[in-house]
């Protein structure tokens, strides 16, 4: 089978308008896509940078995979959370990028966005706090939903990976 392997790490995320960020991270692939080793999703710690607005995590990524086919090349989902003063999180962003299907280094930023609510939701929010969620993350990436959705733009998250690929030429892939 072929063999693509992610090396890298997620750097940190800049343009949120709040500090003390941490993200939680997800690869997403098909049904013909197969971990052999490392992992698929994780979660970095807060940071709270005192000078500037980029918050620096530099989490490792690492995930072995086997494929029989292309479909569903991997897609790397963030969720960024604020957690504020009192240890309570609220979310700060959702994005997504696919992984670049040529073999090297490469620098990826994604953009996020967070669901907007109604005025009276924001009042509530800012009150109260808490966050506007997608009740299934998933939609982040269903493109045939995402348009009916109304959302505010948030800040980039900063990935390094390293692509890898093995044996694709054996299977009639060229990359």
């Amino acid at each position: 089978m072929a063999e693509v392997h992610l090396i890298g790490q997620i750097i940190g995320a800049s343009g949120f308008p709040k500090q003390g960020l941490f993200c939680k991270w997800n690869i997403q692939t098909g049904g013909a896509w197969k971990l052999l080793q490392g992992a698929k999703e994780g979660q970095t710690q807060v940071d709270t940078p005192n000078i500037g607005e980029t918050s620096y995590w530099s989490h490792p990524v690492d995930a072995h995979y086997a494929t029989r086919g292309l479909q569903g090349w991997p897609k790397i989902l963030v969720q960024v959370f604020h957690q504020d003063s009192l240890g309570r999180n609220s979310l700060a962003g959702y994005g997504f990028c696919h992984v670049p299907t040529s073999p090297g280094h490469h620098n990826l930023d994604i953009m996020t966005w967070r669901p907007a609510g109604s005025f009276r939701d924001t009042i509530v929010q800012h009150y109260l706090g808490g966050s506007h969620q997608l009740r299934n993350p998933e939609l982040m990436v269903s493109s045939s939903d995402r348009h009916r959705l109304t959302t505010i733009a948030m800040g980039k998250v900063h990935i390094q990976v390293g692509v890898i690929v093995r044996n694709f030429d054996k299977f009639g892939v060229e990359c």
